[in-house]
């Protein structure tokens, strides 16, 4: 075929000339077809074991749409605007993946006359989700580590490893903020807060755009505020609620992390489905925001729009309905776009005015990421890379350490010597089975299932194994009890009766993550109530009933109602799905080797059936005794957590008492070590409202710092504060910064905020638009030597 762009003539493949010039240069030489076939995708098997590879479920309903390699050649024609994870639908060594994607590239590029190759997609919400990668924390866990630098880094090493193996575009981070915990994939979010939310999310968005990828924020919105927790279920939410907790985390991520792209939620808003809203995905993200990025549909979502919400007649009106709302790229596969959106366009059903914008961003993104220049589209040494490396392995453990949270130690029984003799019983199904360490979207969880014949695909070492390396002396012992889901209660006995005669018993419960209901965690596994899954609970009250002192810790995607067994275990711990390097941070955290330093990014319920689901709560969301036998306080709160020393509060100071409403304040918080041991101080700044023109919540966070602390030693965190950190949507839905008081509140969580400071908004309401500032910086002075 002869390309009507000979490489160095066609001014689209003119590195010299302007983004835009080169972008419309090519939109003006393409017909209707070709522009509508860049915003089409294509899910095809590379594996070797053929099409059969391909057909699992690692999608909603992906098998009433998955089409077999027949018909590639036809489906490629005109142009293809992704390929869909060729590398994480099946069990591929990188060389395989990279001939595979090399071959499939190439004949793209032959389908099309401009020879335009397609932006290659992968998941990366635990890291690269293919066979052999580093199967990192879950983002609950990068959310309890409080550390947007290490995710960032974190970041940057997964976008290094999808750039090594010709990827472009990672669809990760979720930005959606926990409002129910029964969700399954609470797991994939990072937590409660809407501005650790954000304040992570960017700095995981960082990581990878600095890596070349095009990160992909999901999933919005409202995703997460199902009804009851369920996957996919309507979402009843108000327009101050979308707009003070739901929206901020996606805005932080594209204004401060530089995301380009968005991918839509399933649900409907108040009956109004994501994927067919132009309300949000026009006139919030465009017009509001000023976002020029892609918005993708989440897999099959197009479809969806005819076959689930019933607001189009057929999967080429769905197509229209997607278009004319916002979205521009259709995944995993193309089903509503395609020939039939080229009919509807012919057909005067849509204007091609919109397939002319949405073309336009794909192309944009294209010549972004260098595909019309010179060069292989798949690096050379791509089937090399070492996706699992020594690099990543160090950054894994880092992250894990850091998310681990100390939720109780009454006692003092932690940490555990290492040299300990005592004989230690280890108890649960989540000590000896390494896939409990790893989230939904981990490869050996998402689809190794499907593939027992491969193993992991990577070494992962179960916490057994490494607290026999790290308590060699103690005589240790293994009891499972029971299963992670099921009734099956026969090993219970044998579990209590180890535990009896033992002198402690660390008991490991939990989770095991999987999709569609074969996991206890994850997407589609949605839960009834809060308490452990399975026959846990009985194991737990058993291994307790011995009297033997009892370290409870529980591996879970999601919080569970563990109060009533906290108070009476020796101590208890919390790791949310901790990843290949997590049972080394837990046991590193047992015996003390890594301080604990992990903070709550969402609360511990104090019930199974009470769940309030977030400490964002106006008066009346706490507990109200004469009003309602309902107590909605938690066992443990946002941000808690623990360590091996004690830190206290001392000071909270401002850099003023009044403040005009369009100004910052200085903050200083000063914490002093007062035990033996160094820690890292998670600070936190809290805001309040005492009165305002709607119900707001008692407290917000609007600052966090880690501060490292020797043993006796005094810091201080200075606090910048942009008064917009205390900004709301008013009655009107507009955004304001009001005149009057605003207390600060510091402390190491929520709920334990010891240090208050008053200062006097002045001046005239402020009402914010698209410049408002987004984050209170912290800085963690030297101390003077």
């Amino acid at each position: 075929m002869t390309f009507v762009d000979a490489p160095g003539l066609a001014p689209w493949r003119d590195g010299d000339r302007p983004l835009d010039e080169r972008v419309e240069a090519l939109l003006a030489e393409m017909t209707l077809e070709e522009k509508v076939a860049q915003l089409g995708s294509v899910w095809a098997d590379i594996s070797p074991a053929g099409s059969e590879a391909a057909g699992g479920n690692v999608a909603p309903l992906q098998d009433l749409f998955m089409k077999d390699g027949a018909d590639l050649a036809d489906r490629m024609r005109d142009g293809v605007g992704h390929l869909t994870r060729v590398y994480g639908t099946a069990p591929v060594s990188p060389a395989e993946g990279a001939a595979g994607l090399r071959k499939l590239q190439e004949q793209v590029v032959a389908a099309n006359r401009f020879g335009i190759p397609a932006i290659a997609h992968e998941e990366c919400l635990t890291g690269f989700a293919t066979y052999g990668a580093t199967a990192y924390p879950t983002p609950l866990a990068w959310a309890a580590t409080f550390d947007p630098g290490l995710v960032e880094r974190m970041a940057r090493a997964i976008g290094d490893d999808l750039r090594a193996v010709g990827v472009h575009q990672g669809l990760s981070p979720v930005l959606d903020v926990v409002r129910d915990y029964r969700w399954g994939r609470v797991e994939e979010t990072l937590g409660e807060d809407p501005y650790l939310v954000g304040q992570i999310g960017a700095a995981y968005v960082r990581g990878l755009e600095n890596a070349g990828i095009v990160a992909t924020l999901k999933h919005f919105a409202g995703y997460a505020a199902s009804r009851a927790g369920r996957n996919h279920a309507p979402v009843s939410i108000g327009p101050r609620e979308m707009a003070d907790v739901i929206l901020p985390p996606f805005e932080t991520a594209i204004r401060e992390g530089g995301a380009r792209s968005i991918m839509n939620s399933y649900t409907d808003i108040d009956g109004v489905p994501v994927g067919a809203n132009a309300a949000l995905l026009r006139g919030v993200l465009r017009d509001q925001w000023g976002f020029d990025g892609t918005v993708v549909a989440d897999y099959w979502a197009v479809p969806f729009l005819a076959m689930n919400h019933n607001v189009a007649a057929d999967e080429a009106h769905a197509g229209v309905v997607a278009l004319r709302a916002g979205i521009d790229v259709e995944l995993p596969d193309t089903v509503g776009y395609g020939t039939r959106l080229v009919e509807q366009v012919r057909a005067g059903h849509v204007e091609e005015a919109l397939v002319d914008e949405a073309a336009r961003r794909v192309l944009r993104q294209k010549i972004e990421l260098g595909l019309l220049d010179d060069g292989p589209l798949v690096p050379e040494d791509a089937g090399e890379a070492d996706l699992d490396s020594p690099r990543n392995r160090d950054l894994a453990r880092a992250v894990a350490e850091r998310s681990v949270v100390l939720l109780s130690n009454p006692t003092g029984v932690l940490p555990l010597a290492s040299g300990t003799t005592a004989r230690i019983a280890v108890i649960g199904p989540c000590a000896d089975d390494p896939q409990t360490l790893l989230g939904c979207y981990a490869f050996p969880n998402h689809v190794l299932d499907r593939f027992p014949d491969h193993g992991m695909g990577l070494p992962i070492s179960p916490v057994l194994d490494l607290l026999r390396t790290e308590f060699p002396d103690s005589g240790l012992q293994f009891a499972r009890g029971t299963d992670v889901s099921g009734d099956d209660t026969s090993g219970i006995a044998e579990a209590a009766a180890l535990a009896g005669r033992s002198d402690l018993a660390l008991l490991f419960v939990g989770d095991r993550a999987g999709l569609f209901g074969n996991g206890t965690s994850g997407e589609g596994c949605d839960a009834a109530h809060l308490a452990l899954p399975g026959v846990q609970p009985e194991l737990v009250e058993a291994v307790l009933a011995t009297g033997t002192p009892t370290v409870l810790v529980v591996v879970s995607g999601r919080p569970y109602a563990i109060g009533a067994y906290a108070g009476r275990a020796a101590a208890a711990l919390q790791a949310f799905l901790p990843g290949v390097e997590g049972g080394t941070a837990i046991a590193g955290v047992l015996s003390g080797r890594v301080e604990p330093s992990g903070r709550l990014p969402v609360q511990i319920p104090g019930s199974p059936f009470v769940n309030p689901s977030t400490y964002l709560q106006p008066p009346l969301g706490l507990r109200t005794d004469g009003i309602s036998v309902s107590d909605p306080t938690p066992a443990f709160p946002f941000g808690h957590g623990l360590s091996y020393t004690t830190v206290t509060y001392d000071a909270l100071t401002t850099s003023t008492e009044r403040c005009p409403t369009d100004g910052t304040v200085e903050a200083r918080v000063s914490v002093t070590n007062t035990g033996s041991r160094t820690a890292e101080e998670v600070v936190q700044l809290y805001a309040s409202d005492p009165l305002a023109q709607v119900a707001r919540p008692v407290a917000q966070l609007v600052g966090f710092a880690r501060v490292p602390l020797a043993p006796g030693q005094t810091r201080d965190v200075v606090f910048e504060i942009p008064t917009d950190a205390f900004s709301y949507t008013d009655p009107g839905l507009r955004r304001i910064v009001e005149p009057g008081v605003i207390a600060l509140t510091a402390g190491p969580s929520a709920a334990d905020r010891p240090l208050r400071s008053e200062i006097l908004l002045t001046g005239d309401t402020v009402v914010l638009g698209r410049a408002r500032r987004l984050t209170t910086h912290a800085q963690v002075p030297e101390p003077a030597s």
